[in-house]
């Protein structure tokens, strides 16, 4: 169900007292140093244990054994984990937003399944087995998606409601796609299995630089929308009296959350929850101004995939538990929690 943001909380995200607005730049900083912390334990930490003078040697000498484990391993997984945690973070962020539902996620849009879908088309039927190429493949998807909720959710006279359904149904049909091809091709389903579940194992330079540039873009507009999305949370009517252009906003918050969730699951697979979660959650805190709710979001979204990442490095050694079912797992009890609280809070 679409639930929308209360009168009270509306006018308070316009104009924070000066007091409120310095906790929050606190609470940021603070943010980005827990971020920096994750950020070194994704490097010190993995499946492989080395001490900390082992990382130390293998980050100024990259050459050797420690070199290829810290340089061409750990820093590329986290690097990945910093860009695409922000993105999926960003785009959960914009698409509540946008639907009016603090519930919603990337998925609502259909944009991993088209990103799923593209990449088990790629497989099967061009005989595809890169990851360069599976990169190519699933923006595409996702890109395509996008447009088709766009215009089946009508356009320019599209509304969250629209939105919602035209993405919720097209998503249906594109999973039983997927699970059709990869049931009838064994091959195709031995190459999808672990891109399905989410995973930062694969991250190299290459797949970073081909998916940097379209991150950039998607991180730029996204918050560059934060004053017009702010104003259509308080309804098209006030909207519109405001001077926000509802079309063209709706079309660049489709842009941006497609770019942003089709350039990362093109990189990782389709990681569930992190975009639902971190945004949701920030809201809590910050109130429902996207000025600050997108930062917030960018931060901290990351320091949630990548100490996804390090858990799922650890309590398997020396296997991995990939990062999209560490998220799973913790993301099913945390969005029970989540509907719970929003039911009773509605009693």
């Amino acid at each position: 169900m679409l639930v929308d943001s209360p009168p009270e909380q509306r006018a308070e995200s316009q104009s924070a007292p000066p007091t409120r607005r310095a906790i929050r730049a606190v609470g940021l900083l603070v943010s980005v140093l827990i971020l920096v912390v994750v950020v070194l334990a994704s490097i010190a930490i993995g499946a492989k244990q080395l001490s900390l003078g082992e990382v130390w040697h293998g980050l100024f000498e990259s050459s050797g054994t420690y070199g290829d484990v810290v340089v061409d391993d750990r820093i590329s997984r986290t690097v990945l984990g910093l860009l695409a945690g922000a993105a999926l973070g960003l785009a959960g962020a914009v698409l509540q937003a946008l639907t009016r539902n603090p519930l919603a996620d990337p998925g609502l849009l259909g944009i991993n399944a088209g990103a799923s879908a593209a990449v088990v088309t790629a497989i099967t039927f061009f005989g595809v087995t890169s990851l360069s190429g599976y990169v190519w493949f699933a923006f595409l998807g996702a890109a395509a998606v996008g447009a088709m909720v766009w215009f089946l959710g009508g356009s320019r006279g599209a509304t969250p409601v629209r939105l919602a359904l035209a993405g919720t149904a097209i998503s249906a049909a594109l999973y039983g796609y997927l699970q059709a091809v990869m049931i009838t091709d064994d091959a195709a389903l031995n190459k999808m299995r672990f891109w399905t579940v989410g995973s930062l194992s694969s991250a190299t330079d290459s797949t970073i630089r081909q998916v940097l540039p379209f991150l950039v873009v998607g991180v730029v507009l996204a918050l560059a929308l934060a004053r017009p999305l702010n104003a259509m949370e308080m309804g098209d009517d006030t909207a519109k009296a405001l001077g926000a252009n509802l079309n063209r906003t709706r079309v660049l918050s489709m842009l941006a959350a497609t770019v942003l969730c089709g350039a990362a699951t093109a990189a990782c697979g389709p990681i569930v929850f992190v975009g639902l979660m971190v945004p949701h959650v920030v809201r809590s805190f910050t109130g429902p101004d996207l000025r600050w709710i997108l930062p917030y979001a960018a931060v901290l979204s990351p320091v949630l995939l990548l100490g996804a990442d390090v858990l799922g490095r650890t309590v398997t050694r020396p296997a991995e538990l990939q990062v999209g079912i560490v998220t799973a797992i913790l993301g099913g009890p945390v969005f029970i929690f989540l509907v719970r609280r929003r039911r009773t809070a509605q009693l």
